[in-house]
Formats: C-alpha cells, sequence, structure tokens
C-alpha cells in the first residue's frame, strides 16, 4: 500500500502526466454520459425498452451491447459504438495485403498513413449508413408503436444521420485521447464500455448465488478464484513472446564503432490478437441469420443458434484455430523479416542468412502459433463453459472471449505508457521489480 501510495504521488508530480490523464477522463466521462442520450423522436419512458433490453442481454447482440456501454439497449445516439470504424480498419487492413496501391501507401510514412486514415473513414460513414438503417429497423420491431413520437421517414432519416454522427464523434473522441490523453484512444472507448457492464453483472451474481442455500458462498469464492485465473492466464497469453537472438556485425565509421551487439526480436505466441475470434464468431453468425431467415427448424440450424452448445463451440474453437493460423501468416512476413535483417547487417547466430533465415521464422512462428491458437480457442468458448457451470450469462461473458482480451491488452497498455512517463522523470516504475510490457498497435491488432 506505501508503494501505491507513493507512486500515486510520483504521477501526480508530473504535470504533464497529471493534465494527460485529467483529459482522457473528461473524454470518457463525456462519452458514457451520451450514452445515456435517447435518440430523438423516441419516449424515453423505460418501460419502452425492455424487450430491446432484453433482446440484448445475450448472445451476439449481448456482446454488441457490452462493447457499446449499454448504448445499443438505450437506444442511444452512441448505439452504434466504436465497432463500425474498427470493421473499416480490419477492412483496410486486410485490403492492403491485397491492394497494391494500399501496400504503396503503407509504405510512404506519416503522409500514406494519413491516406489511409481517410480512406478508413470515408468506409466507415459507408458502414454506418447501412447498420444504422439495419438498427433502426430493429427498433421498430423491438419498441412498442407509441414510442416513436414522429413518423417512420422522418424518423429514419434524421436518426441515420444522429447515429453515424454519433460514431464519428466516438471515433473524435478516440483520436483526442491518443493525442492529448494517455493510452489508445479508441481502446480506451472499448474497454470502458466493457467495464461499465462489470458491476451490474457481478451484482446479479453476487444475489443469484448468495440466493442459493448451502454452497452459494462457496461457489462464490470458487469463481472469484477462477476468475483470477483465467485473468493471469489471458496475461501470459497476451505477453507471451518468444525472443530470436540477432547479432550485428561490428562496423567502423570514423573513429566510432557501430554494431556487434546482440539484440533479440519478439515473436509473439499470439500474434493475431483478438481478430481470430471477432473472424469466427462473424462466420458463426451466418447459419443463424439464415435459419432465422427461412424460418428453419431443423437441428443442424438450431445446433449452430445455440452459443452455449457443444457443436457451436467446437466449431468455433476450430475455426478460431484456423484464422490464428492465416492471420499470423498475412501479418507476419518472414521474408520480409530475414531481408530487413540482411539489410542492416544481422544475422542469427548458427543460422545462414537468406532462405535459412526464412525458414528458421517459419519454423518458430508454426511452433509458437500451435499452442497460441489452442489456448486462444479456449479462452474464446470459456464464457459457455461458465454458463453450463451455472454462471449468469452477464457475469459469464468476462470469463473469456474477446472481453478479456481486450481488458488485459487496454490496461497493459495504458499502465506501460504510465510507467514510460515515471522512469522519464527518473522516478520508480510501478512494479517493485522488472517492468509492465505493453502490446503495441491499435485496437485492430490486440
Amino acid at each position: 500500500m506505501k508503494k501505491l501510495i507513493e507512486t500515486l504521488k510520483n504521477i501526480y508530480k508530473i504535470e504533464d502526466l497529471r493534465s494527460r490523464l485529467g483529459v482522457t477522463l473528461l473524454f470518457l466521462t463525456v462519452y458514457r454520459f451520451g450514452s445515456f442520450v435517447i435518440l430523438p423522436g423516441i419516449d424515453p419512458n423505460p418501460a419502452n425498452f425492455e424487450a430491446l433490453r432484453s433482446q440484448s442481454s445475450d448472445g451476439i447482440l449481448g456482446l454488441l451491447n457490452m462493447f457499446s456501454g449499454g448504448a445499443f439497449s438505450n437506444a442511444s445516439i452512441f448505439a452504434l459504438g466504436i465497432m463500425p470504424y474498427i470493421s473499416a480498419s480490419i477492412v483496410i487492413q486486410l485490403l492492403g495485403f491485397a491492394v497494391p496501391y494500399i501496400q504503396k501507401l503503407q509504405k510512404e510514412g506519416e503522409s500514406g498513413r494519413r491516406k489511409i486514415n481517410q480512406m478508413t473513414r470515408y468506409l466507415t460513414v459507408v458502414i454506418l449508413i447501412f447498420q444504422g438503417w439495419a438498427y433502426l429497423a430493429n427498433l421498430r420491431y423491438q419498441l412498442p408503436e407509441q414510442a416513436f413520437m414522429v413518423s417512420s421517414f422522418t424518423f429514419n432519416i434524421s436518426s441515420t444521420i444522429v447515429l453515424a454522427a454519433g460514431s464519428m464523434f466516438i471515433m473524435w473522441l478516440g483520436e483526442r485521447i491518443t493525442d492529448k490523453g494517455i493510452g489508445n484512444g479508441i481502446s480506451l472507448i472499448i474497454m470502458i464500455g466493457i467495464i461499465a457492464r462489470l458491476p451490474q453483472a457481478m451484482a446479479q451474481e453476487f444475489v443469484s448465488r448468495l440466493a442459493e442455500q448451502g454452497r452459494g458462498f462457496i461457489m462464490l469464492i470458487v469463481e472469484m478464484v477462477v476468475f483470477l485465473i483465467v485473468i493471469a492466464s489471458t496475461i501470459l497469453l497476451v505477453q507471451g513472446t518468444r525472443k530470436v537472438p540477432v547479432q550485428y556485425a561490428k562496423r567502423i565509421v570514423g573513429n566510432r564503432q557501430y554494431g556487434g551487439v546482440r539484440q533479440y526480436i519478439p515473436l509473439k505466441v499470439n500474434a493475431a490478437g483478438v481478430m481470430p475470434i471477432i473472424f469466427a464468431q462473424a462466420i458463426m453468425m451466418l447459419p443463424s441469420i439464415i435459419a432465422g431467415y427461412r424460418n428453419s427448424t431443423s437441428a443442424i440450424g438450431l445446433a449452430f443458434s445455440n452459443m452455449y452448445g457443444f457443436w457451436y463451440n467446437l466449431v468455433t474453437g476450430l475455426l478460431i484455430i484456423l484464422f490464428t493460423y492465416f492471420y499470423t501468416a498475412i501479418t507476419i512476413n518472414p521474408v520480409q523479416m530475414a531481408e530487413d535483417m540482411k539489410k542492416n547487417g544481422g544475422f542469427i547466430p548458427g543460422i545462414k542468412p537468406g532462405r535459412k533465415t526464412v525458414e528458421f521464422f517459419d519454423n518458430i512462428m508454426s511452433r509458437i502459433t500451435l499452442p497460441g491458437s489452442i489456448f486462444l480457442a479456449i479462452i474464446a468458448i470459456l464464457p459457455s463453459i461458465a454458463v453450463k457451470a451455472g454462471i449468469t450469462s452477464q457475469f459469464a461473458q468476462f470469463f473469456g472471449g474477446t472481453t478479456i482480451l481486450i481488458l488485459v491488452g487496454v490496461v497493459l497498455d495504458t499502465l506501460q505508457q504510465i510507467e514510460s512517463h515515471l522512469l522519464m522523470r527518473h522516478y520508480d516504475g510501478l512494479m517493485k521489480s522488472g517492468r509492465v510490457k505493453g502490446r503495441s498497435g491499435a485496437v485492430t491488432s490486440i
């Protein structure tokens, strides 16, 4: 406790860090307030939203509601959240591996990055228009007729504009947090939306367990212990790396010697982040959508519509393993890594430069990706296992999946940035020994 108090004092002493934390908290507060502002033209009577909240309390819509911080179930101006921007970023990122023009922009440095960001924003607007109409159509179905105070056409046009503007404003808040605050703004906005649901989920679980006779309190303690174990295991997955030693040749320039030192290339066990889970869940939504569209009651359609069922989770786990290999293959290029090492006079001890180095990187990535993908699949299906064990569905969502991966990744990244500010001013870090290791990259690569 004394160490914690001393660290907080050191953070307060650094004016730049203090102001950045203040700006971050201010913008996150604005985002949370906006998630409770209901769309114009809808009666804010809580009774009107019972069906919508029931629909978004579980399943895929429950995850979307969690990522939006409850704005989805509130028919808020922020109902679509930041996910359209994330979807656009993923599309642009994948196109970068197939479209030469985007590949060229990625190599142009800052100017190329600005053009890619502009393309991402345009694509976000297009996605918002389609998702806005879909969300409003769902509102027409879930909300009673008396909840709408304006005509259908006027409401659809105005609300689509408001929803698009709300998501673009969230995107602007995220960029301002990244520039003026601490941590990655988009990631923090997603994280704060997830954390906002945690107190309510924990309260429901506490009430549910304490209402049981006999072993309810013991089971609650067991759940908390397992929850902490899951968090620790997720940290190991996010932080796990295979360090490849690289030796650089000595160069004499004038009176100075360059190179001649050994460094390490950290290859992540989970280089794909949460992307395999997102891709797998998107594909697993198709059977339920097709079954609902055709009003099918076949055994296969029902099996793949139950996200807590055995076959649904088995196929999801296999898809996650496949997508982990796929996404790792398109994000990590052993040929490019070997060429960069050769240009800089580096080599792996005992491995010949060129083709042998490429094969070495390929073998290393294949070996570390397999356990990483299996562990990622286990984490993804843990919420279903938790529900089968009797945990409420709301609290079970925090036992795995994208939820726990995002929380762990964003928290570590933010703490690492805070620690960097402390060490730069010659203060002690956040830990007694070692340093906090954050994960680099935007939210699309968590």
